[in-house]
């Protein structure tokens, strides 16, 4: 059941995320268990990984780019998301 609300729930970042920013691809990866001893690390919340191929964020500055996804998600950030990893990858790669 767990498994199935954490799919379910990272398939609602991607669909919020799709549905602002033109990407050619996108993969989410919840990367939590590696920082579960952490002194900051907080159960309740995610430590995510994006991978996204997409021309369009290619083409803006790498800062820009992660304050465009950031502000995409913002209120999953503020209450679901501790941490977040951004892999831009062009197109063609």
């Amino acid at each position: 059941m767990v498994l199935y609300i954490m799919e379910t729930y990272l398939k609602d970042i991607e669909r919020k995320i799709k549905s602002e920013i033109n990407l050619e691809e996108i993969k989410i990866i919840d990367n939590s268990h590696r920082h579960k001893n952490h002194k900051s690390f907080q159960k309740n919340k995610l430590h995510l990984i994006l991978e996204i191929k997409s021309k369009y964020l290619s083409g803006l500055k790498r800062l820009d780019a992660e304050r465009l996804l950031i502000s995409t998600i913002k209120n999953d950030f503020e209450k679901k998301i501790h941490a977040l990893e951004v892999r831009l990858k062009h197109p063609s790669d």
